[in-house]
C-alpha cells in the first residue's frame, strides 16, 4: 500500500478564466495541485472542497498568499483550523507564515492580523471600485458589465415584424441564429 502522507499540496486561485495562476507557486515542487478559477467569496469551491477531503496528518498544504484562499478571516480561519485539527500544516508563502497546530500564539496573531489586513484590503478596492463606477455614471462614461449585444436594433424589429405576422418562434430562431428563449426576451422589451 502506497503512503499519501508527507505530500506538499498546493493551492492555486484566481478570481476569474482571463486571470492565471502561473506566477503562484512557481518553482515549487508540489505532489499535488488543486486549482480553480473562481472567486474567493464562497468556500464552497470545488477545488477547496477536494483539498480539504485529500489532506491528510502530516501533508503540508502551500498558499502563495492568504487572499489565495480566503476573502474574509472567519473563512480564512475556519479553512486553515480545519486543515490544522487533521494534522496538515499550512503555509502562506506571500507572508511567509505556517501553521501547524502547535501551540504558537504568534502565527494565531499573525493569521488574525494578516487576514484581517486582507479583508480590509478587499473592502478598499470594492469601496474604490464603487467610487469610479459611480462617477463614470454621473459622467455617462459608464458602460455596465456584461457582454455586447450581438443583436441590433435591425434585427430585433424584424423578429418583432415576423412575429406579429404569425411566424413560429422556432423558425425565427433558426434564421437568426440565437435561442428561442432570446427571441422571448427581447419580444419583452
Amino acid at each position: 500500500m502506497v503512503d499519501l502522507r508527507g505530500r506538499t499540496i498546493g493551492y492555486k486561485r484566481v478570481s476569474s478564466f482571463e486571470q492565471n495562476t502561473a506566477r503562484q507557486l512557481e518553482g515549487m515542487r508540489l505532489d499535488v495541485v488543486f486549482e480553480e478559477k473562481v472567486s474567493g467569496k464562497d468556500t464552497k469551491r470545488p477545488e477547496l472542497m477536494a483539498l480539504l477531503k485529500t489532506a491528510y496528518k502530516g501533508d503540508t498544504v502551500v498558499v502563495h498568499s492568504m487572499d489565495r484562499l480566503a476573502r474574509n478571516l472567519i473563512d480564512l480561519k475556519m479553512i486553515v483550523s480545519e486543515l490544522v485539527e487533521k494534522g496538515t500544516e499550512v503555509k502562506f508563502v506571500k507572508e511567509n507564515l505556517t501553521f501547524s497546530g502547535k501551540a504558537d500564539h504568534y502565527s494565531q496573531l499573525m493569521l488574525n492580523l494578516m487576514g484581517s489586513f486582507a479583508e480590509f484590503e478587499r473592502s478598499l478596492i470594492k469601496s474604490r471600485q464603487m467610487e469610479g463606477i459611480a462617477i463614470r455614471k454621473a459622467a455617462g462614461l459608464y458602460k455596465g458589465v456584461g457582454r455586447k449585444r450581438s443583436i441590433t436594433d435591425d434585427q430585433i424589429a424584424e423578429i418583432n415584424r415576423r412575429v406579429s405576422a404569425g411566424e413560429m418562434k422556432t423558425k425565427i430562431a433558426k434564421d437568426m441564429k440565437i435561442s428561442r428563449e432570446s427571441i422571448y426576451k427581447l419580444l419583452k422589451k
